[in-house]
Formats: structure tokens, sequence, C-alpha cells
């Protein structure tokens, strides 16, 4: 897939490959994931056949991706953001086989395979979740940091992301308006944190890794809210409109149990008119980066334009 954006229409310049992009940090992000778990036949191999198992099972790595996009917009190398897009990662697996849970949204597929419990049992699966969650502060813990960030900003910026203020408190709030009427402001903030909150702290510790300036770090968060909201949109999008096979996962679990959705509540066209919004100011939160920031450009063309 070439993408062609504004930026992108200088002669001088191809159009910008997302697909190799993607596929090439996809290889870098598994080898190095690869290096940082235990492997599956470290005792007790059951949770670490389990842990694999769920951050292998072939997902996009559109989260690391976002972070090793936002490290090159800053000048960095995309090496030193490699273990914070890790991190992220192992946060976001964790937070999808807890998600599938009977407790929580009871789904029996993620990706194309049978979920985490539906393989290792309710047990495991919590622990697998668990212990994702643990590498990922691991393998945080280990950056060096940088000069306008410190070792303890990146840690404080990943457990934030994740706490109960935000990927939690979504999730929680989530549970909590099943099966009830709930207005557009409340969707949202269960958007933002469910959803937004990762993926904008992964195009920070990107820029972080990058030691970028202040003035950049505040236009990727404004990308990353931006881009964050408008993925969940289309994620309710296309839970109505998807079929299971297409999306890999369960279609229309969320009529069934009566969750708040922006088609429940604004219908289809309106949702869609607010991905593009979104995705609008998204694109121009990077004006800072004149130019040099074409892949956070295709990747958020590519979350507004997905169908799974």
């Amino acid at each position: 897939m070439s993408i062609t954006t504004k930026n992108l229409n200088s002669r001088s310049q191809p159009p910008f490959d997302l697909q190799e992009f993607l596929a090439a940090r996809t290889v870098a992000v598994n080898r190095a994931l690869d290096r940082f778990l235990p492997a599956a036949n470290a005792k007790p191999a059951t949770i670490h056949r389990a842990m694999r198992y769920s951050l292998f099972a072939g997902g996009k790595r559109i989260r690391p991706a976002l972070c090793l996009a936002a490290a090159a917009a800053c000048g960095g190398d995309e090496a030193d953001a490699l273990p914070l897009a890790c991190a992220v990662e192992c946060i976001h697996t964790y937070s999808l086989i807890h998600d599938d849970l009977p407790a929580m949204d009871d789904d029996d597929y993620r990706r194309g395979k049978p979920t985490n419990h539906k393989v290792f049992g309710e047990g495991i699966a919590v622990l697998a979740g668990d212990a994702l969650l643990t590498q990922a502060f691991e393998i945080a813990a280990q950056s060096r940091g940088w000069p306008r960030y410190s070792h303890q900003q990146i840690v404080l910026e990943v457990a934030r992301a994740a706490g109960s203020l935000q990927l939690i408190a979504g999730q929680v709030a989530d549970l909590e308006s099943e099966g009830t009427r709930i207005s557009a402001p409340q969707l949202q903030y269960i958007h933002e944190r469910k959803t937004s909150a990762l993926l904008c702290c992964s195009v920070r510790l990107g820029g972080m890794s990058a030691n970028c300036p202040p003035a950049q770090l505040r236009a990727l968060t404004c990308f990353g809210y931006h881009v964050g909201l408008a993925f969940q949109v289309i994620d309710d999008i296309l839970d109505v409109t998807q079929t299971s096979e297409t999306l890999g996962k369960t279609a229309g679990k969320d009529v069934r149990a009566q969750k708040a959705t922006y088609p429940s509540i604004v219908g289809l066209d309106q949702s869609r008119k607010i991905a593009r919004q979104l995705t609008q100011r998204a694109f121009r939160s990077l004006r800072v980066f004149k130019g040099k920031a074409v892949a956070l450009e295709a990747l958020a063309q590519f979350l507004l334009r997905r169908d799974r």
C-alpha cells in the first residue's frame, strides 16, 4: 500500500510505502519481544506459553509502529525507541487477554484464534495478562533515559497510561455502562481512556526516546489523542458493519452486550464523520514536523480507512 499525503507530493520524494514500513517494524518488534520474554519452556512453562500465545497471535503492531514512527519524526534512532514500543505492546496484549475473559467481554476469538482463556483456562489467562503487564515495566525500567526525559519519567509515562485513571478507568466505565443509556460525552470518556491513552502514550514515548523538544511532544500528544479516539470510533463502526471472519474476533458483540457505541448513540453516518474530523485534527498537529512525519500521517490514514 503506497500512501500519498499533502506532504508527500514533492517530486523528490516517492510515495511512502506503509505496508513495507509495517512489515519491517513488525519483524523488528517481534524479534525484540522474543528476546525480552522468557523462553516458552522456561519454568513454569504454562505461563510463558500463554504469554507468548497472545503476544505472537498476529497483531498488526500498530502501537509499536506509532512509537517508532514518532521517534523517526523527531529525528531519533528507532533502535532507542524499540524497547518502549515492546513495552507498550505487552500492555496492549495484557489488556486484550483480560478484556476477553468471561467476567469482562466474554469473547471466544481474538485475531482469528481462540482467546487465551479458551486455550489455557481462565486462571492462567488472568496470570498471563498480569505477567505481560509486569513484563512491560521490566522492559521500560531498562531504559537509560534521555537529557530531557529521565528514566523515572519514562516509567511514569507507562504507569500513568496503564493505571486506574486511564486504561483501567476506561475498562471500568465500559463495564459499568453495559445495559444503560449513556451520553456521547460519557462514551468519549470511555474511549479516551480505554483506547486513546495507550495510543497517545506510544507516540509520546517515541518522541521522548528521540529527546524531542517540548513543542514536538505537545504535537505528538495531540496527534495520539485524536488518532486514538478515531481508532475506537472506527472499531465501533466495524463491530456493526463487518463479519467475524473479517475482523478476526466476534462481530456484533457490543450490540449483544448492550454496550454504548458511537453508532448506537449518533448513528453510522455521524460516526464516520466524527472519525474523519478526529483524523484531520491529528494531521494538523503534525505541521510542526514540516514534512518529516510521513509515517505518522500514513498510519493515521490507514487507521481511518481500515476494514478490520
